[in-house]
């Protein structure tokens, strides 16, 4: 067998995992296998909640819909549905901006739908 020499490629490796790590608590940014499996942990996490993201924002933006629709006396599924039978493309998103910084713009955009 040849022997193999792993000094540049272990410590590349182990330093990259390391400075991954760093700002952890403990032995968790120091010990290299403990951080090893923390960081994989964190990335795990890290995937999955940039999909939850998109699912938070959207309750947050029908959410708001919903509350400055009410206001004006309309329910959020009556105010969608009037919004796409009137061939407005508005996103959801930018339907509680409106809502939140401009509510007589929503409010005519309510009347509109009707």
């Amino acid at each position: 067998m040849v022997r193999v020499k792993r000094g540049n490629v272990a410590r590349k490796r182990r330093k990259k995992i390391l400075s991954l790590a760093s700002g952890y608590r403990g032995a968790h940014s120091v010990l290299f296998r403990v951080a090893n499996q923390q960081v994989m942990k964190a990335l795990r996490y890290s995937y999955i909640g940039r999909k939850q993201k998109k699912r938070i924002f959207r309750r947050i933006w029908i959410s708001r819909i919903n509350a400055a629709s009410r206001i004006n006396g309309v329910s959020y599924s009556q105010l969608i549905n009037k919004i796409k039978k009137s061939n407005i493309d508005l996103n959801r998103k930018m339907l509680s901006q409106i809502a939140i910084l401009d509510a007589s713009t929503f409010k005519s955009l309510i009347d509109i739908t009707n």
